[in-house]
């Protein structure tokens, strides 16, 4: 899960519970609100239902209607009972509502003064009234209609705002949480499309220093140092081969006038032509190295616009004479844009290395001295398809095969040092393209060049 992802569950998590809580405590004070303001209004009219009878003598008909006007009128499905101090009922009101009560009811009530229980749907209340004459027990019991339905109103109200207000926050937490990640994700993004060629790139930092501006700083001064190194790795490089290259110069001119010379035995021209063979491959390998330290950003800024069949054109004419008798068959797909497709923003020295390289390989790595070369367009890029019959790689191989160095189990008895394939990458990274290997047939090695239209 990703930190954003996280972030936004755990905020989101955090305010649904509590705002769960918040509800939770909400419903059971109103409840218990509730409960409490029921009890004083059963109490004020159970006390009021004693009084009238300890101030009225005589209980009679005129009696009972004063309570029942004063009762049932303003409960909902009340009924009152009043006994004597004898445990004796002395008044029921006129309802047909029932409370369950008994002696022991009333013996509590002596002791304790008031009670107040829940019966089913009915909550009654009991209380003792001591006068100087006589002692009065009431139960009066009623069902809070009006203040149920407000609770169930209350309830519905929190269940519905509760997942409202949660699906709102998950849903604000995400793009809150998004968008101040944005920069983090820039940070990324630039960290992912940097390498070797373009170890110049830096993340730009505000004047918030927040932590993201705080590790930007970091980042750049990391990458100052980094950069500084690698330049001077490749001047280096650049320099050593530059050095290596003219001793090599004379040590194969002076070979090749000893072996020209008539008067130099069979034995040491043979002897002096492996000599040659190996100082030759040195200087290649010195070529390649040289090769790959000078590519770099620079060149291929500031791209003029070439034509793609006339750089490849260029390099199979060089290898040509460096393969004499080798065979490259030219094939160009035949579609309405090809013309313009041809046309690509590059360095025409780089680009003919990287297709003088590809070409040299098909040859190498050929057996039967032949490769075919196809130029085709689809709808995105402009495709250079080299392909030749031989040996093919495994998919170990086809891992590594563009880094440095790496040789293939059909590379023996070859030639080579395995950078070629290395610069052709490195050069099409910087033109913005891509180089592929496939296996399409048995023993069919195929490479295919996708430029972007």
């Amino acid at each position: 899960m990703t930190l954003k992802n996280r972030i936004s569950l755990l905020v989101s998590l955090l305010f649904t519970i509590l705002f769960g809580l918040a509800s939770t405590v909400i419903f059971i004070l109103y409840s218990n609100y509730r409960k409490e303001e029921f009890r004083d209004r059963l109490e004020i009219k159970a006390l009021s239902n004693i009084k009238l009878l300890v101030n009225v003598k005589q209980i009679d008909n005129q009696l009972l209607k004063i309570i029942d006007q004063n009762s049932i009128n303003k409960l909902y499905d009340e009924k009152t009972l009043v006994f004597d101090s004898n445990y004796k009922l002395i008044y029921s009101s006129i309802d047909d509502a029932k409370i369950n009560w008994s002696v022991d009811d009333l013996k509590y009530l002596k002791k304790n003064k008031t009670f107040f229980k829940q019966q089913g749907d009915y909550e009654v209340y009991g209380v003792f009234y001591d006068t100087n004459d006589k002692d009065f027990y009431a139960l009066i019991s009623a069902t809070d209609d009006y203040g149920k339905k407000k609770l169930l109103f209350l309830r519905y109200t929190l269940v519905v705002s509760y997942i409202f207000f949660t699906c709102l926050c998950w849903v604000i937490t995400s793009f809150t949480v998004k968008k101040a990640m944005n920069p983090l994700n820039a940070f990324h993004q630039k960290i992912k499309n940097i390498n070797e060629n373009n170890l110049d790139t830096r993340i730009e930092s505000k004047s918030t220093k927040n932590e993201i501006d705080l590790i930007a700083d970091e980042f750049n001064f990391m990458m100052d140092r980094i950069e500084v190194s690698y330049q001077k790795q490749k001047e280096f490089t650049a320099h050593a081969s530059h050095e290596l290259r003219t001793p090599l110069s004379r040590m194969t001119s002076q070979i090749e006038n000893v072996v020209a010379d008539p008067d130099t035995k069979p034995k040491n021209k043979s002897f002096l032509n492996t000599i040659l063979t190996d100082v030759n491959h040195l200087s290649e390998l010195i070529n390649s190295l040289l090769i790959l330290s000078k590519i770099d950003n620079s060149e291929a800024e500031n791209h003029e616009v070439q034509r793609i069949d006339e750089i490849l054109f260029s390099s199979i004419e060089k290898i040509n004479k460096t393969f004499p008798d080798f065979v490259i068959l030219f094939e160009m797909e035949e579609s309405e844009d090809l013309d313009t497709a041809l046309e690509i923003k590059g360095n025409k020295n780089l680009l003919e290395i990287a297709l003088s390289n590809i070409l040299k390989n098909a040859c190498v790595y050929s057996d039967n001295k032949q490769a075919k070369v196809k130029i085709s367009t689809d709808r995105y890029h402009l495709i250079v398809s080299v392909s030749n019959s031989g040996d093919t790689l495994s998919e170990e191989e086809q891992k590594n095969l563009f880094q440095p160095f790496m040789r293939g189990k059909n590379a023996k008895g070859t030639a080579g040092f395995g950078l070629g394939l290395r610069i052709v990458q490195r050069i099409l990274t910087l033109h913005k393209a891509n180089i592929t290997y496939s296996i399409p047939n048995i023993n069919t090695n195929l490479f295919q060049i996708f430029f972007n239209l």
